[in-house]
This record gives C-alpha cells, structure tokens and sequence, in this order.
C-alpha cells in the first residue's frame, strides 16, 4: 500500500507538471499571437504614411508644374506685349516718315503755310515716339535724334520759307540717321543736290528729282544717291 501510495503521488506530480507547462507554453503562444496582432496594425499605418508621403510628392510636383505652367504664361504676355510694342513702335516710325515727306513736298512747291503746318504735325508725332521697343544703345540714339529733329521742325513750324530750308537739311539728316535704326516699309532714296549750301540731301519715296531747297527755281537739280530698303 505503501508503494501504490507513492506511486500515485509520482504521478500526480507527473500531471501537474506537464500541466503547468502546458499552460506556459499557451500563454507564450498567446502571446505571440498577441504580438502579431499588434504589429500588423503598425504596419498597416506604415503602407497608410507612404501612401499619404506620396501623395504629397504628387500634390507637390503637381504644384511646381502649375508654377512652371504660370510662369511660361507669363513669359507669353511678356513676348505678346513686346510685340505689340515693336508694332506700335513701327508705326511712330512709319508717321514720322510720312510727315517729313509732306513737309518736303510743301518745300517743293514753294509753300510757306503748308510746310509750317507740317513741321509742326512732324514735331507732335516725334514728340510721342515711343523707343521702348528697341535696344538700350538704339533708344540713346534715338532720343538724340528726336531731341534734335524736334527742334528743327519747331522753327520750320514758325519760320519763313528761306529759313525753313535751312532746317530742313539738318533735319532730313536727322530723319535718314531715324531710318538707319528703325528700318523702312516702303523703299526710300536718298538724294542730293550739289548746289544748295554746299550739297544737300533730303529724302524722297519716288526716284524723281524734285528739289526741296530750290523749289520751281532749279526742280530737277539734284541725283539719287543712295537705295533705303
């Protein structure tokens, strides 16, 4: 009995061994299951912090390319405007040009009035030339001429026909150094005449002599000097 007593006891020792670490080894799996649980979660708002880190890469790109895309809008305004001011610009030209030859026809026919009249229409259209559109070293140049041009077909709006040529050849080299710079849509020619003090030029749109400086007196004295395209 004894023995049967001791063994029974070995066993029941036996049990509750094998069931403690039964129970030990359930909590640990537990546990790990626990464990993956809990890091699933953590992983799950990793891939979310990519995906919102992305999305704000994209917001950003898309945010550079509206900034590139406004900037070469502006560049196109830019452009657009410079175009409209090399045309604006062009047409003060072509006016100038306009006015110096009624003022020279006026001359031509001898007619104080007419020519005054002219020179002072030539002193308002130089007086609203507008430069912007060109070089800096070319709008120095410019208001140079401008300046001097002004100056001349001032006294040639107020002065008598004798005084009024003589103005007139300062300011026909005025207008042809003009020309140089801004060019020319119709074809000029230069012409000359040797006999009025000392030589003298003057523009014309037709290769025709008709003498400014001399009017009926000497119409045809003169020569074409020089083609202006």
């Amino acid at each position: 009995m004894k023995n049967l007593k001791v063994a029974t006891a070995i066993v029941a020792m036996a049990f509750v061994s094998l069931t403690t670490m039964s129970c030990r080894d359930t909590k640990k799996e537990d546990l790990h299951d626990d464990g993956m649980h809990s890091e699933m979660p953590e992983e799950g708002n990793h891939d979310d912090s990519m995906m919102n880190h992305e999305n704000s890469m994209m917001d950003e790109n898309d945010s550079i390319m509206n900034h590139d895309t406004s900037m070469m809008d502006h560049n196109n305004t830019d452009r657009s405007n410079t175009v409209m001011d090399s045309k604006m610009q062009n047409s003060d030209a072509k006016q100038v040009v306009a006015d110096y030859m009624a003022l020279k026809d006026a001359l031509v026919a001898t007619n104080k009035e007419d020519a005054a009249k002219a020179g002072k229409k030539l002193e308002s259209t130089l007086k609203g030339f507008n430069v912007s559109s060109y070089s800096a070293e070319q709008q120095k140049e410019l208001k140079d001429i401008i300046e001097d041009a002004m100056e001349h077909a001032e006294h040639i709006g107020k002065s008598e026909m004798d005084h009024q040529r003589e103005h007139f050849k300062i300011l026909s080299k005025d207008i042809t150094d003009m020309v140089a710079i801004t060019g020319t849509e119709t074809t000029l020619y230069q012409q000359f005449c040797p006999m009025y003090d000392g030589g003298s030029a003057w523009l014309s749109r037709s290769k025709d002599i008709k003498n400014p400086y001399y009017g009926s007196k000497m119409l045809n004295c003169g020569k074409v000097e020089k083609e202006i395209n």
